[in-house]
């Protein structure tokens, strides 16, 4: 006796079942993954910057003769995809992004004074990272200020490797804790008197202020406005606002 042809109905239902069985276990393998790889960027960045970075420096040096642990962080953030939807996760991993591809370009030109002596240093050299092929000015202007307009704590955060900017700290900038560590940046530089200079009825600020001035007077705020948010003793409101000269040099713990 012949068996019994099955169905078109049923071999259709069997197919969907095994479809949506496939579907399911990719779906598991690659969320897991994913996020396996974030934690695992938070955590490893961590150790990095508590490895070489003391007192707002980098050892570029000690680096640049032992890359293994930098090259490994670089891969790895080279295939994380993080989505702008889940807003700390995403900040926090561009911020170290950046911070890190920083080290990167000056530790495979190391030794070198200034970044700035690295051409294209900020605006035409490319890195693979996040799913990206960018620039770092891209990263800081299109990634983070663009989708964040209000945002302008990043700038406290972001480190171009000069003395000029706020000191990149030991620690990664993790999810979880993001929102304290900008507040706690911020607070910082606006109350170190090398950063914000106050003489009487006179304040020099840092000319990230002059660059950037559409994120400190937004909503039709001053610059005096803004840095008193954050500022311990406030500056007068009156006081007539200059500013001093960005120093470009290497922030080398050499």
């Amino acid at each position: 006796m012949r068996p019994k042809r099955q169905s078109n109905t049923y071999k259709s239902k069997i197919m969907k079942t095994n479809i949506l069985k496939i579907a399911i276990v990719f779906t598991l393998v690659f969320t897991n993954s994913y996020g396996q790889d974030t934690a695992s960027f938070f955590a490893k960045a961590d150790t990095f910057f508590k490895n070489y970075v003391k007192n707002g420096r980098v050892a570029y040096g000690d680096i640049k003769n032992n890359p293994e642990e930098l090259n490994e962080l670089i891969t790895l953030a080279e295939g994380i995809r993080v989505s702008v939807s889940n807003k700390a996760e995403y900040q926090a991993f561009w911020i170290n992004g950046y911070n890190l591809t920083v080290i990167k370009g000056i530790v495979d030109k190391y030794p070198v004074k200034r970044p700035l002596d690295i051409k294209g240093f900020f605006d035409k050299t490319k890195h693979s990272i996040g799913g990206e092929n960018i620039v770092l000015n891209d990263i800081e202007n299109k990634l983070l200020r663009a989708k964040f307009p209000n945002e302008a704590r990043f700038h406290f955060v972001l480190v171009c490797a000069g003395l000029g900017c706020p000191p990149i700290i030991n620690t990664a900038y993790m999810p979880g804790s993001l929102d304290a560590q900008l507040e706690k940046q911020t607070k910082l530089a606006l109350n170190n008197s090398d950063f914000i200079r106050v003489n009487k009825n006179r304040v020099q600020l840092s000319q990230i202020f002059e660059w950037y001035p559409e994120d400190f007077k937004r909503g039709g705020k001053s610059y005096i406005e803004f840095v008193n948010q954050y500022k311990t003793e406030k500056i007068p409101t009156k006081a007539k606002v200059s500013f001093y000269s960005y120093d470009w040099t290497l922030n080398d713990s050499k």
